[in-house]
């Protein structure tokens, strides 16, 4: 903590004298408001709901049933979207940039009866039947436990509630891993799956070109895992800690804003000089990193490395009493029957095309594959990016429409 404590000393002072004439306390107020209250203070509806899974751990949804303006413009009930978001993220990431922008407000003003999903252990998912999230093993699980429980969990509960046979499924991220890992494990998910939409889909990983690529291929994973492990730090980046806080702060700075909280995001998902607001980037760090398991980020270190597309790796021995063999089974992508659309882009560090290619020749029902139109497109672009509605949103919706 001392390291993390002087770094925000050095970033305070920086900010200081970058730009002495700036307010760097200017205030964002989206900053510290809670998804639901970002959702109100906007002029729509929302309700939250509470789903438990089967394997114990309590998941809050979000839903904003209508739009504006058509709470009853449709007769009978609403086509259901369900939005599932990136790693360390939360629901907030769908409605951060305000109404006109955001996916979840583009929906619900389109017609659609909106749902917005929390995995475990992230801001708003951090209840168990039995754990606390001070007990290690709350922490034990993987993209494999998210997959195969909080969806099922989660896309029953909608169904029911709305009483629909189906539902849209739209995923940035971490939330395409989550969804072909459920149904190449669980394939009677298929039949409550209407089409399903991938932005920035992360299933191979072994192109990446993040310069995190160099740490995962490294041995410097193990170091730092083995760190968190022994200092019983097990919930790797939450929304609370003082890192967070502190970066919320000092990226109120425009200048600040511009020079380094900007570059920290193209850092993770690729630089890019276009489609970033700077304004919005106070109200982004208040809602991430939403914090998840260090599990999680091993998992996907592990398919950077092998290039496949499979469960967790335990280790030889431990692989052998799991699975009945010294490697860990591969996820059988051919059982995803789904119409399953995916959306790329050339700027993508952690979504490159040569890997989305890769998951294509997978699927076995492809609606297509859609390149981004402009070069200077990232992976945060999918959900922040100030042109997505025009460049993604809009065919997005039409391909709804036909499915």
């Amino acid at each position: 903590m001392e390291g993390e404590w002087l770094w925000a000393l050095f970033l305070l002072l920086f900010v200081r004298f970058v730009d002495p004439q700036e307010n760097w306390l200017a205030y964002n107020p989206d900053t510290h408001l809670t998804t639901p209250q970002l959702v109100v203070k906007y002029g729509y509806p929302v309700e939250t709901h509470t789903v438990l899974t089967t394997d114990g751990y309590f998941l809050t949804l979000h839903r904003i049933p209508h739009g504006r303006g058509n709470a009853t413009s449709s007769k009978g009930r609403k086509p259901v979207v369900f939005l599932q978001h990136g790693i360390l993220c939360s629901s907030a990431d769908w409605v951060i940039v305000g109404p006109g922008k955001a996916l979840a407000y583009l929906l619900a003003d389109a017609g659609y009866d909106v749902w917005i999903g929390n995995a475990r252990g992230n801001t708003y998912s951090r209840a168990h039947v039995q754990y606390t999230i001070h007990n290690s093993k709350y922490w034990d699980h993987s993209l494999q436990e998210m997959g195969v429980f909080d969806l099922p969990a989660a896309l029953d509960y909608v169904l029911a509630v709305t009483s629909q046979p189906r539902l849209y499924y739209i995923g940035h991220s971490m939330g395409t891993t989550m969804f072909y890992i459920l149904l190449s494990e669980r394939p009677q998910y298929n039949d409550k799956v209407r089409a399903m939409i991938s932005l920035s889909p992360v299933a191979y990983l072994s192109h990446i070109t993040s310069p995190l690529r160099a740490f995962s291929v490294t041995k410097g994973p193990e170091g730092v895992f083995r760190l968190l492990n022994d200092s019983s730090v097990f919930d790797f980046l939450p929304n609370s800690s003082p890192i967070a806080g502190t970066g919320q702060k000092l990226c109120r700075n425009r200048a600040f804003a511009k020079l380094v909280c900007e570059n920290i995001l193209f850092y993770i998902g690729g630089f890019d000089t276009t489609q970033m607001n700077t304004s919005i980037i106070p109200a982004v760090l208040g809602h991430v990193p939403a914090g998840t398991s260090t599990k999680v980020f091993q998992h996907y270190i592990q398919l950077v490395r092998s290039g496949r597309f499979r469960q967790y790796d335990y280790g030889n021995m431990e692989n052998k009493r799991r699975y009945g063999s010294t490697s860990p089974p591969q996820y059988k992508l051919q059982n995803v029957k789904v119409p399953v659309s995916l959306h790329y882009s050339d700027h993508d560090a952690l979504s490159p095309r040569t890997d989305v290619l890769l998951l294509k020749n997978k699927l076995p029902n492809l609606i297509g594959i859609f390149r981004v139109p402009i070069r200077q497109f990232n992976h945060l672009d999918f959900i922040w990016g100030i042109d997505v509605k025009t460049l993604v949103y809009d065919n997005l919706l039409d391909i709804l429409r036909k499915y």
